[in-house]
């Protein structure tokens, strides 16, 4: 898909950018007892997706791109609190990983951010094949991202921390020709209070 080359001025910016950061912890069922996992996650009010779904409970967002493997977002807090909560829970049926230091999270939002995200990535963006819901692992500027679809023009990205400034730069780079415009930095519960249920 191609884009226009030039912003005319004074139009307002059809794409932000922001980081949103927060406490990552991935959820991985040992020994096929992801429906237990997913039980004392429901028991704590947190809901577990399907495959390729992203989903919002209260303050946590929950998506999963791997089978019988979530990432829960919650706002971030002391270093390694949410995943210690997460391992003492799950004891016997699953584990948690603390990925908080290791995945940078984003949020590209605006009318044209799937047209910008479509220079980059192999995955169909259209709001048809990939809507408010979805959840998909790719690689975009040659490193991996996870982009989540979690409310109309809003999309959540993550990528590795070790390459998380290459990607924003590129980004930024590709965002020219649709005006982005930084939007200063926003919390996890900021995106999960529009995301889908």
């Amino acid at each position: 898909m191609s884009a226009p080359e030039a912003t005319p001025s004074g139009r307002a910016s059809a794409v932000t950018l922001r980081a949103r950061p927060a406490d990552v912890v991935e959820l991985a069922a040992v020994r096929d007892r992801a429906q237990v996992l997913k039980a004392l996650a429901r028991r704590r009010g947190i809901q577990l997706p399907d495959p390729g779904h992203v989903v919002a409970t209260g303050s946590t967002l929950a998506l999963c791109v791997r089978p019988e493997r979530w990432l829960v977002m919650t706002p971030p807090e002391s270093t390694g609190a949410a995943a210690a909560v997460w391992q003492a829970a799950c004891a016997g049926c699953g584990i948690g990983v603390d990925l908080s230091s290791a995945l940078m999270s984003l949020e590209v939002a605006g009318p044209e951010m799937r047209a910008l995200l479509a220079r980059g990535c192999r995955l169909d963006l259209d709001p048809e094949v990939f809507p408010v819901g979805r959840a998909a692992a790719t690689i975009m500027a040659q490193v991996p991202v996870i982009l989540a679809a979690i409310e109309a023009g809003v999309l959540l990205l993550l990528t590795p921390t070790s390459t998380g400034r290459h990607f924003r730069e590129w980004l930024t780079h590709a965002g020219r020709p649709f005006g982005l415009a930084p939007d200063g930095d926003a919390s996890v519960a900021d995106v999960s209070a529009d995301a889908p249920t």
